[in-house]
């Protein structure tokens, strides 16, 4: 007889009994449960087992003996043959077989080891990584600029009235559940210590801009508690990596991206919800021309699916009390919606779907230019849409047609010198430096009116500039 299975994650044949094959029974215990076929060929056929009455009440006692287990062991029979049928519920709690540790994977059986143990021990009592505590860590110890973006935004999302937020740092703590018995919990650290990386390597965010797949321009790391990574990773990709492109509608100032601001706030804030801090590796943005891709460790959920993202599914957070504190802020709407939110923003701004994908042990999510910023990228004569002039030999990222008062202003005070960002700043009597480079730098290297001193090194940070031959004829013009 052919058995009407095959052998997958929760089904195994064994022609023949031996004590090897515990692992087997404590791998499906680990996993979702089984049934384990003994007098069974690899092909499903029985193929029978002499000594089945004794096996029968051998092979229970051996699974309770050496993992306290208690499985049902049937005789079956196929005409003259008897075969047996060992069948494995999944237990709750994670069980050992001589002090280790398997699960199932396919149809293969593997040993757990490191923090994928930690992980499944975890689960087994309910509670998870960023609900353990963290010893030695004070309240005075945390980040008072990441507490204020906390109020700042629950405020503002209507999440509590200002007079609710009117109270001290520990009090705080304790409503959100994050201070426990005089201890901070890791989500607590996580979210607002201004260096959690003294508990968890790779709590960090990494941007890189690059040509090709294979060579980087330049790059940045971004640290702190995560509330303030969240602002600060996205100002940086927004004003020194992101090209946008300008356009003046009367007097009112218009930027275009190729992918929409919230939308990949959402995406960001998704990454560090669901990565796996267990693992040693920091969030990864990769910036191109015409897309961005963002990475973090991390396998998806059971209950969740690629294909399910952009359709109403479960929240299955990684890190619930990180995931509260965020929304609890107002920096989620709420758990599971991420996707709809994007797709609503991308949809607003005409701009394509992220595409998320399970890439080496996480999720990878790439978004590309709209045809919308493509169309305009050609018309604008954005380098690598089409050649841009050699003469400068500057990426144009936004174009006028015109010098705005802030150019003016540039180059006014640069006439006969050679500054810095910090220079300019003082010159302009300004103080916000993403601003300057937005408003004033930028718009004045792609209309050729000044250029860097060090044009090979644009990030330097002994750059300077000076007015060009264009330059100075404008300020003789002007």
């Amino acid at each position: 007889m052919q058995i009407k299975k095959s052998e997958s994650q929760d089904i195994e044949f064994k022609e023949s009994w031996d004590d090897k094959y515990l692992h087997w029974v404590c791998a499906f215990a680990n996993t979702q449960g089984g049934i384990l076929y003994i007098g069974v060929n690899d092909k499903g056929t029985v193929v029978g087992i002499d000594d089945f009455h004794k096996l029968s009440e051998a092979i229970p006692l051996k699974i309770r003996q050496s993992m306290g287990l208690l499985c049902d062991v049937n005789i079956l029979n196929d005409g003259d043959l008897h075969y047996l049928e060992i069948i494995v519920e999944k237990y709750k709690s994670p069980v050992s077989y001589h002090g280790r540790y398997y699960k199932r994977v396919g149809s293969t059986t593997q040993e757990i080891t490191g923090l994928e143990l930690n992980e499944l021990i975890l689960k087994a009592y309910g509670t998870t990584w960023d609900a353990l505590g963290i010893p030695k860590v004070d309240i005075s110890d945390l980040d008072e600029r990441a507490f204020k973006i906390f109020r700042t935004w629950a405020i503002r999302n209507n999440r509590f009235r200002e007079e609710d937020l009117q109270i001290s740092n520990k009090e705080l703590l304790q409503n959100l559940r994050i201070y426990d018995n005089g201890e901070l919990l890791r989500a607590a650290v996580m979210a607002f210590h201004p260096e959690p990386e003294k508990w968890v390597i790779g709590a960090y965010t990494k941007i890189g801009y690059f040509a090709n797949d294979a060579d980087i321009l330049f790059q940045d790391e971004v640290h702190g508690s995560l509330l303030t990574q969240v602002e600060d990773a996205i100002d940086i990709i927004y004003t020194k990596y992101m090209k946008a492109l300008i356009s003046y509608n009367d007097i009112h100032r218009e930027e275009l991206y190729f992918f929409p601001r919230g939308a990949f706030r959402e995406l960001l804030l998704n990454a560090l919800i669901h990565k796996d801090y267990t693992q040693p590796y920091p969030i990864q943005i990769q910036i191109y021309r015409d897309k961005i891709d963002i990475w973090n460790i991390g396998t998806m959920p059971e209950t969740v699916q690629i294909k399910d993202l952009y359709q109403r599914h479960p929240s299955v957070p990684r890190n619930p009390k990180i995931a509260d504190i965020f929304f609890k802020c107002g920096f989620i709407e709420s758990w599971g919606r991420g996707y709809f939110k994007i797709k609503s923003i991308c949809e607003e701004f005409k701009a394509s779907l992220p595409e998320p994908t399970v890439l080496t042990g996480g999720l990878s999510v790439v978004c590309n230019a709209s045809e919308v910023y493509r169309k305009l990228a050609v018309e604008y004569k954005v380098d690598g849409f089409i050649e841009s002039s050699a003469s400068t030999g500057q990426v144009t990222g936004q174009v006028t047609g015109q010098v705005t008062e802030q150019v003016k202003k540039l180059i006014e005070c640069m006439k006969g010198k050679t500054l810095s960002k910090k220079e300019i700043l003082v010159a302009l009597d300004m103080k916000h430096r993403p601003t300057l480079e937005q408003d004033y730098i930028k718009p004045a290297l792609d209309l050729g009116l000044i250029e860097m001193t060090q044009p090979d090194s644009p990030r330097s940070p002994t750059q300077k500039y000076r007015l060009t031959e264009k330059g100075i004829e404008y300020t003789k013009r002007s």
